[in-house]
């Protein structure tokens, strides 16, 4: 009979933190934040960049194997979500309900943008998982700070262009879209180079408390199980 894995409390808990701003992220990223006069972003940046710390501290402490069933999870939240969201929309309201159109404006989104979100993320969060596992290997676990910065600078890469170019390119000009890239991408790598310290402190105790410090030896890095 095959040995049944068993999953920590902490590990529950971090995965839920992790689902949480995934979700949270997709909810707030229809508000626009205007930085300055010349460079919007969508409020999401100032959340979702938790996700790839977060991916980080899973495939740094629990290996590749773990974190990939965390991205799937997280996958699979984001789309019920949204499947819920858009039965709620099309249900038929009393003529009373007078905010029906804010209700879809906030939790609607198109199917482009659905699109554009889901790949960008598998995109995203798979390859940061997997630059991260084969740098630790090839390092011996040193220098956290350069393998996180690395794969953020990776992940974000594959995420930003993914996502603004399905959900934008053909409704703006190359410019803009570029610009929006551009923005996007450096935001986020700088909130993970900001949040270094923080990550080291998780790493750490999460290290001693599990008694774990996975790493990925002949790894398959496949998206699927095997």
């Amino acid at each position: 009979m095959k040995e049944k894995k068993t999953v920590s409390t902490t590990f529950m808990v971090i995965a839920v933190i992790y689902v949480t701003c995934l979700l949270l992220s997709n909810l707030i990223a229809g508000k626009m934040w205007g930085v300055t006069a010349n460079i919007t972003l969508p409020a999401a940046v100032i959340l979702f960049p938790i996700t790839y710390i977060f991916g980080d501290i899973f495939t740094e402490v629990y290996g590749f194997k773990d974190a990939r069933i965390i991205i799937w999870l997280g996958f699979a939240c984001s789309f019920f979500a949204v499947v819920v969201y858009m039965i709620t929309i099309a249900l038929p309201h009393p003529d009373f309900w007078t905010n029906q159109e804010a209700y879809a404006m906030v939790l609607g989104t198109t199917p482009r943008v659905a699109l554009a979100s889901f790949v960008g993320y598998l995109f995203g969060e798979f390859s940061n998982a997997m630059v991260l596992s084969k740098l630790k290997v090839k390092t011996g676990g040193k220098k956290l700070w350069l393998r996180t910065i690395l794969s953020t600078l990776v992940g974000e890469g594959f995420d930003s262009v993914i996502f603004v170019t399905i959900s934008f390119l053909g409704t703006m000009d190359n410019r803009t879209v570029l610009q929006m890239i551009l923005f996007q991408y450096l935001f986020k790598v700088a909130y993970e180079v900001i949040c270094t310290p923080l990550t080291y402190a998780i790493v750490d105790w999460l290290k001693k408390k599990e008694g774990v410090d996975t790493f990925d030896y002949d790894v398959k890095y496949r998206v699927i199980r095997g």
